[in-house]
């Protein structure tokens, strides 16, 4: 039997949390240790929580009556016996829903009061609102309890077309995409604006989010599902009717909101089981379905592998009966493997990627640290070793002598002050172009340039111009980053030379990931700025409302790369106070050593045994920490996912090596 969708998310999870239990124990020995600072502490705890928090986000999209909610149930949730999510003939889904898991929160359903959409508070303010949603418990074990509580996503309301025009439903301009009006005068539009469903399903704790849309007149009157919420999945499956092909309607949606570059977008022809016909062969169904797809794939523009024909419904059936005769008739494992072997292998490779740089960077801090620490140690056996047999004169000197190396020591102060002075100057400067405030200035004036354009059809041009204008900015942070860099290599090396540090500069910061960030916005606005979108703007409450969208999603950018470019220099600058005290604690200890020489003549053969003790813990330490950064690396690199229930070796255990390792250790501590 081929490997489900769900599996294979299901082992990826496993993978995910194998690799933060490696990271969160890798952090408590170092910290249990004193060898994690401030800055290496943040790059494991911002890894941990990434592993921890990560979300696998697949968006189904589709017109209605597409079968789109079954093909949900036979992925995602067979493995109750029935359907969740509903699916009946007509109808369903009425908003945009959001199944996902938050750990803490419970298992309930929130809906969202379609009248929101007349306040200019954007769907990402709201969602840290929660009064304005309804909640209603979930009963995870009452499966026929949660699907009737879920049908309330179906629920709909009769308004005034002026009600419907406020609200997004209703377009002069395109007559024929408008609601039906009843003989009240009426027309029917959604209760609720968005639903998020908190459900602990495993699938769901794993991470993944599956986001189910409605049809065109909602996708259209919700913008930020448009440029927000659809354009951050990482994977968007269509879904068409195999017996009616690409419809007027399907197409529209396909345009304007799914055919950018970049997005994992799969096409699948559901309902195959209604191409079936007593009067023709199985070979002629076959042909026709083929046909079908070929059209499909020609009309999107998109290579015919990446659509898939199937039956939802028969999927469903298959798997709740488990019959895998069915299944494979159902034609839906040939969808779930192309999702798991493309879709899930690209996040896997970039969490990994993610998980070896900054394992590389705190094994360095610590390495250097170590080092450091064993260098004066080495120092200090030399010095007392040349104390044997000589007299309490020469342990005045060597006291002395430390006294004049602390001194010395302490005259680096002024150029580590003139230095930071310099650094903090140009991170300022760096973090300005960054700055909340500058994004808002420059929104306002995209803002002002719409408001004053004839009929806001220089809404294009303008948000064109905001673009541009951020990019500089990135631009301007990343050359003024590349400077700090280069001031910082520079200082170390000069303080290396005169007092003895063991600096060392990390790579320069990198911001082109939140450059590609931008130009993913830019992307997706600029496709919703066409002549419709255009005219709303000509709405106060629409503009406002477009701008506040932009604001928040723009924000999250910059305040991200931001947050990137202080961490790299608080990483960069830590290590001289890190050094500073461990080179002050190791003067301190040179001269405490040296004064109990001085007082008890047998004291100097025990003080060797105690540093050499010291240095067998510090090589010790080494090899331990870089055991374990090993093997999290090695497991962050594997190409195979953890089979789910096996067990995994757990932080703190491992070979008899290391064992030995342990507790020849805990020997040489309890000596010191």
């Amino acid at each position: 039997m081929s490997v489900s969708f769900a599996h294979s998310v299901d082992a990826h999870g496993d993978w995910r949390s194998a690799l933060e239990s490696r990271v969160r124990g890798l952090a408590r020995f170092l910290r249990e240790h004193e060898l994690l600072d401030e800055p290496a502490a943040d790059l494991l705890e911002s890894l941990r929580q990434r592993l921890a928090g990560e979300k696998l986000v697949v968006a189904f999209v589709a017109e209605f009556s597409r079968g789109k909610s079954e093909l949900i149930n036979a992925i995602f949730f067979a493995d109750t016996g029935r359907r969740i999510m509903p699916a009946t003939p007509g109808r369903t889904t009425m908003c945009p829903v959001e199944l996902g898991y938050e750990a803490g929160e419970p298992a309930a359903l929130a809906l969202l009061p379609i009248e929101t959409r007349l306040q200019s508070t954007s769907l990402a303010e709201l969602r840290r609102q929660p009064r304005a949603w309804q909640l209603t418990p979930l009963d995870i074990d009452d499966t026929e309890g949660l699907a009737q509580a879920l049908t309330q996503v179906m629920q709909t309301r009769r308004v005034s077309v002026e009600t419907a025009r406020n609200l997004g439903f209703w377009d002069d301009a395109q007559p024929d995409d408008n609601p039906p009006v009843d003989a009240q005068g009426e027309v029917e539009v959604p209760m609720w604006r968005h639903a998020l469903i908190n459900l602990p399903h495993p699938l769901l704790k794993r991470g993944l989010v599956v986001l189910d849309t409605p049809g065109l007149n909602a996708i259209g009157a919700e913008p930020e599902l448009t440029v927000g919420l659809l354009p951050t999945a990482h994977a968007t499956v269509f879904v068409l009717g195999a017996d009616t092909g690409v419809t007027k309607s399907d197409l529209a949606i396909w345009r304007d909101h799914l055919s950018a570059e970049g997005v994992s977008r799969y096409v699948v022809l559901n309902k195959i089981d209604t191409l079936a016909d007593t009067l023709h062969s199985q070979a002629h169904t076959d042909k026709q379905i083929q046909r079908q797809c070929d059209d499909a794939a020609h009309t999107l523009k998109l290579p015919r592998e990446r659509v898939f024909p199937l039956s939802a419904k028969q999927a469903l059936a298959a798997r709740v009966a488990g019959d895998e005769a069915a299944l494979i008739a159902s034609r839906l494992p040939a969808l779930e493997d192309a999702l798991s072997q493309r879709l899930l292998p690209q996040r896997r490779e970039l969490l990994a990627q993610t998980g070896v740089d900054n394992l590389a960077q705190v094994e360095v801090q610590v390495q250097r640290r170590l080092t450091d620490r064993r260098r004066q140690l080495a120092e200090q056996l030399l010095e007392l070793r040349g104390l044997r047999g000589k007299s309490a004169s020469k342990v005045k000197l060597m006291l002395k002598r430390v006294d004049g190396e602390v001194a010395e020591f302490d005259q680096c102060t002024a150029k580590l002050q003139a230095m930071r002075a310099v650094h903090g100057r140009m991170l300022k400067d760096a973090l300005l172009d960054l700055a909340s405030d500058r994004l808002r200035e420059h929104i306002d004036e995209m803002q002002q340039a719409i408001r004053s354009s004839l009929l806001q059809l220089g809404a294009r041009k303008a948000f064109l111009l905001l673009c541009s204008r951020l990019r500089e900015r990135l631009a301007r942070a990343q050359d003024r980053g590349t400077e700090i860099h280069a001031m910082l290599e520079a200082s170390f090396v000069q303080l290396n030379t005169e007092f003895g540090f063991s600096l060392m500069s990390a790579p320069a910061v990198d911001l082109s990931r939140f450059g590609h960030d931008l130009e993913l916005i830019e992307r997706n606005y600029v496709q919703y700025l066409g002549l419709t979108q255009a005219l709303k703007l000509t709405q106060a409450r629409f503009l406002d409302q477009f701008r506040r969208m932009l604001v928040s999603r723009l924000r999250v950018v910059f305040e991200s790369a931001s947050g990137e470019l202080e961490l790299w220099n608080k990483t960069a600058s830590a290590q001289i106070d890190t050094q500073l005290r461990e080179r002050r604690r190791g003067f301190k200890r040179r001269r405490e050593a040296l004064e109990r020489i001085q007082s008890a003549a047998g004291e100097l053969e025990t003080r060797l045994s105690e540093l050499a003790d010291q240095d067998l813990q510090l090589q010790l330490l080494q090899r331990r920490m870089t055991e374990m950064v090993n093997d999290a690396r090695a497991h962050a690199q594997s190409n195979t996912s953890p089979t789910a229930g096996a067990s995994e070796p757990q932080p703190g255990t491992g070979t008899d090596e290391t064992v030995d390792l342990l507790l020849d250790f805990e020997a040489a501590q309890a000596r010191a």
